[in-house]
């Protein structure tokens, strides 16, 4: 029941908002009051929704933005890498970004080179690598293999250049260019302090030997007994690889099937550096399937009367024994002077001797196959380099060191039974030639491609293989 006019403040109703008064004895539907209250309010609440809208444009951007950023075709780097050093703190704090850094985008062709893996190569002073080019030997001699596989790396697209992709880091030092003043041999006693040098400052200005140990880090130890750096076996053993280089792959040319201090690391075995420009020059001027006059051929050091070195013997004496033995016989084209266009002569020879020096390994097993002459193996137990990409059961011979008297008649038998199969397997096996060189910039199958292929097959010790997953 409406209440009277004169009643009380409780029946006289008065309903006030906001300055608007409605009396309820002229029956306004309330509902209408009600809308006329939100036709007041109505500018305060458009203004708090267009603030709304202008907030959830924003969020919505920032998620686009975060996902553009996301966009693996956009490389964008995590660290400063140029040829000055960084901080250490940079290196520590993962959300730093360098918009100077150069990225480019990744082709299918780079994402499916051994199943992605990227291999980060450090730039170190150039008193580690480049310094020692100043002298043209370093980067032509035996082994020049760290030259050859440090340029072909710089220009491979398996490089990153951002550390934090990278499952392997490349450590270029060149510890062989230090040549001896009196016999012109590269002189390694400075090995050892020149890499652990080099390991002390990418430890202190990066992560990532720390991080993992040193185990996906890669060094080359191209000489006589690889990560031992020293030329005399004996010597060799007794130091050891060193401690800081335990956890590491090494690439080196030292390898035999038995157990052996100088390769009591993980390891590649890889060729001696023979220059593919030589090898081509050659082939030009004595084409490999041209007339082989010569029935067995060895160049080289042979001892008339071999001097004993803290014990040991050149080569075991081996060469000394095949210069008394075979020196006279015709068959045998045997020299001890160098001669510098020895490699047409290897072109022209049906037989080529291997055997071993101080170290097992020659560069006379790469120079003949790529130039067509079947190697004949004197070096008991050795590991050749990649037995996965070289045949060398078929295209080589291996003689015992204890037999190499009997050498003449053991080559004399292959040559009339199976010396001719021998042969086609060399010439098409073009493969097995490509395998045992280095070019740069790296040609599919080389031996910079063998290594990569060998670390490829270690990517359990990288840190990053979930990048390759």
């Amino acid at each position: 029941m409406p209440p009277n006019a004169e009643s009380s403040s409780a029946t006289n109703f008065m309903f006030v908002q906001e300055g608007w008064t409605i009396e309820y004895w002229k029956m306004i539907d309330i509902r209408k009051a009600r809308r006329l209250y939100l036709r007041k309010e109505k500018p305060e609440r458009r203004f708090s929704l267009r603030n709304f809208r202008w907030v959830l444009l924003f969020f919505l951007s920032m998620c686009f933005f975060s996902s553009f950023l996301k966009n693996p075709t956009v490389s964008i780097s995590r660290i400063v890498v140029s040829t000055s050093k960084p901080s250490r703190a940079l290196f520590e704090d993962a959300t730093l970004f360098n918009s100077s850094a150069v990225h480019l985008p990744q082709s299918r062709r780079d994402l499916s080179l051994f199943g992605g893996m990227k291999v980060y190569v450090y730039d170190l002073p150039a008193k580690y690598n480049s310094a020692w080019l100043s002298d043209e030997r370093c980067g032509r001699h035996l082994f020049a293999a760290e030259v050859a596989i440090h340029l072909a790396l710089m220009k491979s697209d398996v490089r990153t250049l951002d550390p934090w992709k990278a499952n392997f880091f490349f450590v270029p030092v060149y510890v062989s260019c230090n040549f001896s003043k009196v016999n012109g041999f590269p002189a390694i006693g400075h090995a050892r302090s020149l890499i652990g040098a080099a390991v002390r400052d990418i430890a202190d200005q990066f992560p990532f030997w720390n991080r993992s140990g040193g185990a996906d880090h890669v060094f080359v130890a191209s000489h006589d007994f690889g990560s031992c750096f020293h030329t005399m076996e004996d010597e060799a053993m007794a130091d050891g690889v060193p401690e800081f280089l335990k956890n590491s792959i090494i690439l080196q040319t030292f390898g035999v099937k038995y157990e052996h201090p100088c390769q009591a690391v993980e390891h590649i075995v890889i060729p001696p550096y023979i220059s593919p420009e030589s090898v081509s020059a050659t082939m030009e001027n004595s084409p490999i399937s041209g007339n082989r006059d010569i029935f067995a051929f060895f160049r080289g050091k042979m001892e008339v009367h071999p001097k004993n070195v803290s014990g040991r013997f050149y080569g075991r004496q081996v060469r000394t024994m095949i210069w008394r033995r075979y020196s006279g016989d015709r068959r045998f084209y045997l020299r001890r002077q160098r001669f510098s266009g020895y490699q047409s002569e290897i072109a022209r020879s049906i037989f080529c001797l291997c055997p071993l020096g101080w170290a097992p390994w020659s560069p006379r097993l790469v120079e003949s196959v790529v130039l067509g002459c079947v190697p004949v193996i004197i070096a008991d137990g050795i590991q050749l380099p990649f037995p996965s990409a070289v045949p060398w059961p078929k295209i080589s011979l291996t003689v015992a060191e204890r037999d190499v008297s009997k050498i003449g008649d053991i080559l004399q038998h292959v040559a009339a039974t199976n010396v001719t199969v021998i042969q086609r397997n060399l010439r098409h096996t073009a493969a097995a030639a490509s395998a045992l060189l280095f070019n740069v910039p790296m040609v599919k199958g080389d031996a910079t491609w063998q290594v990569l292929v060998g670390l490829q097959e270690r990517l359990h010790r990288s840190h990053e293989t979930a990048f390759i997953q």
